[in-house]
């Protein structure tokens, strides 16, 4: 079977969840095959990680030479990769800077690119959600090699025993990828909480917060989750960008979603709906964010949220 390229999601060799995911739907296509571009001594680390999860083989190539750039180089490299090894598919997770690259990767290759996938099929077809999450269509790339992006959270990790082949790959990045360079960067202030678009639980908040999140950010802590923020919170300066779930923020899909005084406009909605399980708890029992909800609670947050971290805190004592 031929291989299908995942490509390494990581943190200085530090494997993120999102790649055991895209080596799992990478077998339903062929023989997964994990890419891993950073430092070349992390890449027996890598591999011992990824081959717990069906990689074949892992292709490392060295970012020493193109570190401290945007995503051009990483595009070259991958282009230069899949002309070596005639991939049945490439999947990449689909973030601002997965899409960048699969954006260029797909000219390069003059294949086809489908983004934001939520799931794959045994046949290639690539399953979406659209407009707002009201439709989920299946498309299918017609030309090339087919270049996929995939959710996080969209699929459960399988473990399969892979043999995690550690395979150098020699990338020959042009000067044209250089052009962008990055000249200065500031670690953001850690919270201990995962990361918004990883996260397998997300607690938000919205304008029924009043812009005292102390609630949500203690059931947060509470269940191991990431805190996120409608547009109406950011835009009042209650919480950073970097926190809005929505069209304009980030498009979330964990495995439960609770919205604190959302109100459910569509373009929240259209940053969560595909989220497996939705809660919402909003003083307006006709809040439209109590039409998609699994469950709901029409009370105040302020009084809701701090009993159910209490409860949760007393059961597992």
């Amino acid at each position: 079977m031929s291989e299908v390229l995942v490509l390494v999601d990581h943190v200085d060799g530090a494997v993120k969840r999102s790649t055991f995911e895209l080596l799992t739907l990478a077998a339903r296509l062929g023989t997964p095959a994990a890419v891993f571009i950073g430092a070349a001594d992390a890449g027996a680390r890598v591999a011992e990680a990824v081959r717990a999860y069906g990689a074949q083989r892992v292709h490392v190539v060295d970012d020493a030479p193109i570190k401290g750039y945007l995503v051009a180089p990483t595009a070259e490299a991958l282009a230069q990769l899949a002309r070596q090894v005639e991939p049945a598919a490439i999947l990449i997770p689909s973030g601002a800077e997965g899409k960048e690259v699969a954006g260029r990767l797909s000219v390069k290759l003059d294949s086809g690119l489908i983004t934001d996938a939520i799931d794959v099929t045994e046949d290639g077809a690539a399953v979406q959600s659209a407009f707002a999450g009201n439709y989920t269509l299946t498309g299918r790339v017609t030309k090339g090699t087919p270049i996929i992006t995939v959710k996080p959270n969209s699929v459960a990790p399988v473990e399969a025993a892979g043999a995690g082949t550690v395979v150098p790959f020699a990338a020959h990045i042009s000067d044209a990828a250089r052009t962008a360079q990055i000249v200065a960067t500031q670690p953001r202030q850690a919270t201990g909480r995962p990361e918004l678009t990883e996260a397998a639980i997300i607690v938000s908040g919205g304008r029924g917060t009043g812009g005292d999140f102390t609630a949500v950010e203690a059931l947060a802590d509470e269940l191991g989750a990431a805190v996120g923020a409608s547009r109406a919170a950011v835009d009042s300066g209650w919480k950073p960008h970097t926190f809005q779930v929505g069209q304009t923020g980030k498009v979330v899909s964990p495995q439960l979603y609770v919205a604190n005084g959302i109100s459910g406009a569509i373009q929240h909605r259209a940053g969560m709906q595909t989220s497996k399980t939705i809660v919402a708890v909003n003083k307006d029992e006709e809040a439209p964010i109590f039409e998609l909800t699994d469950f709901g609670v029409v009370g105040d947050l302020h009084t809701v949220l701090p009993a159910v971290t209490e409860e949760i805190r007393r059961r597992r004592a």
